[in-house]
């Protein structure tokens, strides 16, 4: 079977998740597809002294969304990532005034750039290098009911800075709408937990996956999860890092239980002995937190 390409120039990108998404392609599950994805800033930081001096209205364009034949509300879409490759020659980190963990720290300049020259499988900084470590900053479906910005990250994806979402590992999205609607882009070289100055490495990629549909799953998931091989990781956003650390273990209680049958304090209980909350990122409009179960313990829900 040959790949599908689905490119941000050709196909076109979105800047919300909204409930009555168009898709721009409509595949069949099982379909090999190349997403192509500009850069979270759409190409305009190039240099150090191109400076971003707020958020723009329009920023983190996701390639998308695609539908998928057959998905229903209740369904799950199933994303193999294969492969995740930088698609241009340098990256950008920044600053941007009211934005990211210090945002008022006044030892911080805001707004600041560093470009990233990528010189093999690594980024510069300055005279430093960064090993290449690519993932998808926006990856998500079409909500319920509400519509979030790419910049917002909630149940149905978005901006979760999540850098799991990276080659080798599968991501799940429960399905809301007819088709799913997925969409991705703002991807980064490199990025730590947290991305605490607000971005990574912001880059251009093409990313190869596989996607699939699970139809009427005897899992109920509610929000993404990421199985890595070695763990599965809830993924939850919140407004307070204690919301978002409640609704990780929540879900990840649910894992457990599925798994052993557990009543909720015994998936508690046991969860406090082998999971282990993460922190994805603590600078969008909502924080995202992690929670990792070693597989060990969970084989597939599905």
């Amino acid at each position: 079977m040959s790949r599908e390409t689905v490119s941000h120039e050709e196909d076109g990108v979105i800047y919300e998740f909204t409930p009555e998404l168009e898709a721009v392609r409509t595949v069949a599950p099982g379909t090999e597809l190349t997403i192509e994805t500009i850069d979270s800033l759409d190409g305009e930081i190039q240099e150090n002294e191109d400076l971003l001096a707020r958020i723009p209205d329009e920023i983190n364009a996701a390639t998308g969304p695609i539908a998928v034949e057959g998905a229903q509300p209740g369904d799950v879409l199933k994303v193999d990532i294969e492969a995740v490759r930088v698609a241009e020659d340098r990256g950008r980190v920044l600053t941007t005034p009211g934005f990211g963990l210090l945002q008022d720290d006044e030892d911080v300049e805001a707004p600041f750039t560093q470009i990233t020259p990528v010189e093999g499988d690594e980024i510069r900084y300055g005279d430093l290098s960064v090993p290449i470590d690519p993932c998808i900053g926006t990856i998500g479906v079409a909500p319920a009911e509400e519509t979030f910005s790419t910049l917002v990250p909630h149940d149905h994806g978005g901006n979760l800075d999540t850098n799991e979402m990276t080659t080798g590992t599968t991501a799940y999205f429960p399905v809301s709408q007819t088709g799913g609607m997925l969409a991705m882009g703002d991807s980064k070289a490199a990025m730590a937990d947290g991305e605490m100055c607000g971005t990574g490495a912001e880059i251009a990629t093409d990313i190869d996956l596989t996607v699939e549909l699970i139809s009427d799953p005897e899992f109920d998931l509610q929000r993404p999860l990421v199985d890595t091989g070695d763990y599965w990781k809830t993924v939850a956003s919140a407004e307070t890092m204690e919301a978002a650390s409640k609704l990780a273990h929540k879900d990840a209680m649910a894992l457990l239980s599925a798994e052993h049958g557990f009543d909720a304090t015994e998936s508690h209980t046991f969860g406090s002995l082998v999971g282990g909350l993460e922190i994805s990122q603590v600078v969008d409009p909502l924080v995202t937190v992690k929670n990792a179960i070693p597989s060990e313990y969970v084989s597939s829900p599905f």
